[in-house]
């Protein structure tokens, strides 16, 4: 299982880069859930997977159910279909300090470089 440091670092901000995160992430994901608001997560192992399948019932997709391209397939859905405050979060289990195990994939800041070119014209 991989740990946080083992992925790509991206900036979150950026939502091109934030999508080229959830696609390495969703690799590994062990499922996906939504507030079916504006909250996306991706459980990435199974201390988090059971949290989420408690808690996020019925927006939850497993990966033994599902295929990474599947899963991203739905992650993509459920942004475009939240509230303008979305947001994607990958989430390991820290015993220590629950907010430890976040990364923020796409934050609710996220804009396109499209996005900064228009703002400076």
């Amino acid at each position: 299982m991989k740990k946080l440091t083992d992925y790509t670092p991206h900036n979150s901000d950026n939502l091109e880069e934030g999508w080229e995160a959830v696609q390495e992430y969703v690799q590994d994901a062990v499922l996906i859930a939504f507030d079916e608001c504006h909250k996306i997560y991706l459980a990435m192992d199974e201390d988090e997977a059971y949290f989420f399948r408690t808690n996020y019932q019925p927006a939850v997709v497993e990966s033994i159910h599902s295929s990474p391209a599947a899963m991203l397939a739905t992650l993509e859905e459920w942004y475009d279909e939240s509230c303008p405050l979305k947001f994607i979060s990958a989430v390991w289990h820290d015993k220590n300090d629950r907010n430890d195990g976040f990364v923020s994939l796409i934050s609710q800041c996220a804009g396109s470089d499209d996005d900064e070119d228009e703002d400076e014209e």
